[in-house]
């Protein structure tokens, strides 16, 4: 059994053990404390003063969260902050979900003896959770996609208890926070086995294949990703694995953008990439603008903007990105206008520069250029150069599935040319974005985050108050005694749930 510790990524010491790694019976027990616990969320009021509780004592907490994220991430302490609100935020947002019981989509169709082709029976339908999920923190943020973070929420709010896989960068910042979540619902009168946290690589598979695991949630790598999907796959009883893997968020430049804003757009552009150093799922990682004057004018914007240098999340990434960095370079024709590496000394070993890639799209789409249509995880950029709207169109062919996709147009760009990119970026990416960056989620029932395989593996929503629609399922009841429903059905309507009573929208 290894021990479990906690690492300094801008000096790379180690700041203590936190834990020991779960043995197989130590994810049984966790598993199985968190399904017998699971009875008790199905209070919706309680589970709405679970979440908001726990936003509360995250805040309390505020200052030793964000001492001990940032000691584990070297994210800073002002990036942190906004997480945790943001995490807060999310926490009541979901409250608000539960309390207003829109999201059981309560559908009754009373019985019509006259209804054609056959006569219809009382038939009532209503979402139900599905129970235990496995949640697996994310590496680059240690909040709002880890222990407090969005699936732990959703999942909660729908009325599931969590066991979560804590990431291994930030193992200190999940036992703490996860001591809250218990504390919280403890506070509120809940079992505080609603949440588990469980350590160690060997931890995620046996969370997987669990037999009382009913769904997980998953933020990570395409490769760590796709091993966890095929095992919820291949169990027996398959479950839903909701992943949100590799994405190279793509960037159209057109070519009136480039000749009336290249200054503002490569500026824009070298903030995105950098920021958090590359180390965030919605980096735009693939650039096509075009060749020519217009073109080299926001390549040279790109390439001489200030950017910083600094620490990657850890050893394994750093080496990773400086290798696919390599690989990248050493294409045929592509070029680096802004050379990445190791920027690191005795001081600060993880530390990288960012860079800046080119290469002709022709070349995209006549060679053996794979490695461009994968993202590269840290901050490097392909600018990708098109020659026509046929090239460009040709390499977004290409692409794969991708959380989002962003135009930039210029002011007089609003017919049916830029109609129809907007028509085929929608259909690569969960995200269509113009004139901004992708960079920056924000929390809204409208934010679909999520799109086409490999950005996640089903098409649903991590962010916003979609997601808890990904633990849930639904139940019809046929002709049921009234007395016999769940309150959420009867005829009265006792708990004044939103519903659909034949085709009408009724409170």
């Amino acid at each position: 059994m290894s021990d479990v510790l906690s690492i300094d990524p801008r000096t790379g010491t180690v700041r203590g053990r936190v834990a020991t790694e779960a043995t197989a019976e130590d994810v049984d027990r966790a598993v199985r404390a968190a399904a017998a616990a699971g009875a008790a969320l199905r209070d919706r009021a309680r589970r709405a003063d679970l979440l908001r509780t726990a936003a509360t004592l995250l805040e309390k907490s505020g200052e030793e969260i964000v001492a001990t994220a940032d000691a584990e991430s070297a994210l800073g302490s002002v990036r942190l902050t906004g997480e945790l609100a943001r995490t807060c935020y999310q926490l009541r947002a979901f409250a608000d979900v539960v309390d207003s019981g829109a999201y059981l989509d309560v559908v009754v169709n009373h019985a019509d003896p006259s209804a054609v082709p056959a006569p219809r029976p009382d038939l009532r339908r209503l979402n139900v959770p599905l129970g235990v999920v496995a949640v697996f923190a994310a590496s680059n943020f240690p909040l709002a996609f880890s222990v407090p973070g969005g699936d732990t929420a959703s999942a909660l709010a729908a009325g599931c208890p969590v066991v979560v896989k804590a990431h291994p960068d930030h193992p200190a910042t999940s036992v703490l926070c996860a001591r809250i979540l218990r504390a919280a619902a403890a506070e509120v009168g809940l079992p505080e086995d609603v949440v588990q946290l469980v350590h160690g690589f060997d931890a995620g598979p046996e969370l997987v294949r669990h037999s009382l695991t009913a769904a997980v949630g998953f933020t990570g790598s395409v490769r760590g990703g796709r091993a966890l999907f095929d095992i919820a796959s291949s169990r027996p009883r398959p479950i839903p694995f909701h992943g949100e893997l590799g994405s190279l968020n793509p960037v159209v430049v057109t070519e009136r953008a480039a000749e009336t804003r290249a200054d503002e757009i490569g500026t824009g552009l070298a903030a995105s990439y950098t920021l958090g150093m590359g180390q965030f799922c919605v980096k735009p990682g693939l650039v096509l603008v075009p060749a020519g004057p217009a073109g080299d004018a926001v390549v040279r914007a790109v390439a001489t903007a200030e950017v910083p240098s600094g620490p990657m999340l850890d050893p394994r990434m750093r080496e990773a990105f400086l290798a696919g960095v390599r690989a990248r370079a050493a294409l045929p024709g592509v070029e680096e206008v802004l050379v990445a590496g190791e920027a690191g000394d005795d001081g600060t070993p993880l530390a990288v520069r960012p860079g800046v890639l080119t290469v002709a799209a022709a070349r995209l789409t006549g060679g053996p250029h794979d490695e461009l249509f994968e993202e590269c995880f840290g901050p490097v950029t392909v600018l990708v150069r098109y020659g026509s709207a046929a090239e460009r169109d040709a390499v977004l062919a290409a692409l794969p599935g991708t959380l989002t996709a962003t135009v930039h147009l210029a002011a007089d760009e609003r017919g049916g040319a830029a109609a129809d990119l907007l028509a085929a970026l929608s259909g690569i990416a969960g995200r269509v974005v113009v004139d901004g960056w992708p960079t920056g989620v924000t929390v809204a029932p409208a934010m679909q985050h999520g799109g086409p395989y490999p950005a996640a593996t089903t098409p649903a929503t991590s962010v916003g108050s979609g997601a808890i629609a990904r633990w849930l399922r639904p139940v019809c009841y046929q002709n049921v005694p009234d007395p016999l429903l769940p309150p959420e059905l009867r005829e009265a309507n006792p708990l004044r749930l939103p519903r659909t009573v034949d085709g009408v929208r009724t409170v």
